[in-house]
Formats: structure tokens, sequence, C-alpha cells
């Protein structure tokens, strides 16, 4: 099953909730999209307040299309015209095959008014306010400073490839959004991390892993990529905080 099918599938099945509005945001719509490793990040507006009633039903269709190991990357975050407005306000979200509540950040806003990919009904432009600088950069400061830079203590999260990935694409890419104002994808952000002075080895094992057919690591290797990881993002963090904080 491809990509396509997965969204076609998805879009039927939401058919009955009547949405707005179905969007792309990440990867799929920033054109770094790599099938069967990328997530499928989407936000969908509904028209209606979410009664218990909707969101078992939308529990119910994630669940019927989570067989198919590409609809099981498909997350989706559930917002309705009442509440799109505020980027603190969590919405219901089903992600990583289970419901939960995030908000949709700042960053994620920001994409999608700069290139999000419209998949149903009205442009994020009708519908979502637009995020003023201040916003954004006040945002991206705080999650390096109150997610990030307290995640890079905790030694037993760095030996997994998620921890590695997201934590030096996101710096590098925070650092591109706090310099220039803008947002890149991962594939721009792996070119930055060498001229940021990321550890060159752990670049290379991201970028193989993410573009390549990398061997299984061994255990001593994982060992080295989270110090190596750890050493350089922890002062990297603190040095981006204090000049733009």
């Amino acid at each position: 099953m491809t990509t396509a099918v997965v969204l076609e599938g998805f879009l039927h099945a939401l058919r009955p909730l009547r949405p707005r509005a179905v969007w792309a945001h990440g990867s799929l719509a920033g054109g770094d999209y790599q099938e069967g490793r990328s997530d499928l990040d989407l936000i969908a507006v509904l028209p209606d307040p979410l009664t218990l009633g909707t969101v078992r039903r939308l529990v119910a269709l994630h669940r019927g299309q989570r067989r198919e190991p590409l609809a099981a990357k498909l997350h989706c975050s559930y917002l309705t015209p009442a509440t799109l407005h505020d980027p603190d306000r969590p919405h219901l979200t089903w992600a990583h095959e289970r419901v939960t509540r995030r908000p949709v950040t700042p960053v994620t806003r920001r994409e999608l008014h700069a290139f999000g990919r419209v998949l149903h009904g009205e442009a994020p432009a009708g519908l979502l306010p637009p995020v003023p600088e201040r916003q954004l950069t006040d945002f991206v400061v705080r999650d390096q400073r109150d997610f990030w830079r307290p995640a890079v203590d905790k030694a037993r999260l760095w030996r997994q490839d998620v921890w590695v990935d997201l934590g030096l694409l996101t710096f590098a890419r925070a650092t591109v959004t706090l310099r220039e104002g803008r947002l890149i994808s991962k594939r721009e952000a792996l070119g930055e991390l060498g001229a940021l002075g990321a550890p060159a080895e752990v670049v290379e094992d991201i970028t193989r892993r993410r573009y390549g057919t990398p061997a299984p690591a061994s255990t001593d290797w994982l060992a080295r990529r989270a110090g190596l990881t750890r050493a350089y993002l922890g002062p990297a963090i603190d040095a981006l905080v204090a000049t733009y904080g």
C-alpha cells in the first residue's frame, strides 16, 4: 500500500464527520518525506465540538486502519473552528497508535502557512491566524530550553535513534529559525549540523538511517553515539538560548 492510498482511505473514512479541512505538515508537506520511514503528520478541522461519540468514532477509524504499516505512521490532530486559534491549547490527537492531547505549536502553524499541503477543503490561511515572529521565536527558545535541554541530562534516552535524530535535527532547525526567521526541512538541517560543529560520525549515522540502508548498530556504537550527542547538544543548546532567549 502506498502513501497516496493510505491518505485516500483516511479521507474517505473521515468524510462522514464532514471535515472543513485536512492538511499535511512536516516532511509530507515540506518535500523531504521518506515512505516507510517518515510519519504522516496531519491536521483535521471538524465543524462541530468533539463529543464523546465523535472521539469514539475517531478512535475506531484509526484502529481500523492501523494494520497497514504506513497507516500506523499516520498521526492526526483534530481541531474545530472554536478551538483552533490558541497555539497553547491541547487538541485531541491520534499518534503512535493511541489517543493523546497535543497543541498545534507555532512551528506547525508556520509550516502550514508556509507550505502546508491541502488534502481536503479550505486552505490554512482561511482558518488559522498568522503566526507573529515573536510568538514563533519565543516558542522555539522555550522548546530548546525547557524540553530538549533537560532531556540531554537523561542518559538512558540517547541510546535510542529517535532521540538522537530529533534532538540534533530540531536543534539545527531551531538555530536557522532564530537566526534567519525561516523553517527548514530535516534534509537541510542535516547539512546545517556540520557547520554548527555537530559530531560528524553522528551526522553520518543519521543520514544513513534516513536515506540509506544501514547495518545493525552495535552496543558499543550506541553508547559512543549517545555520549557524543549529549556532549555536543548540551553546550550547544545553552549557547543558543543565551543568544536568543
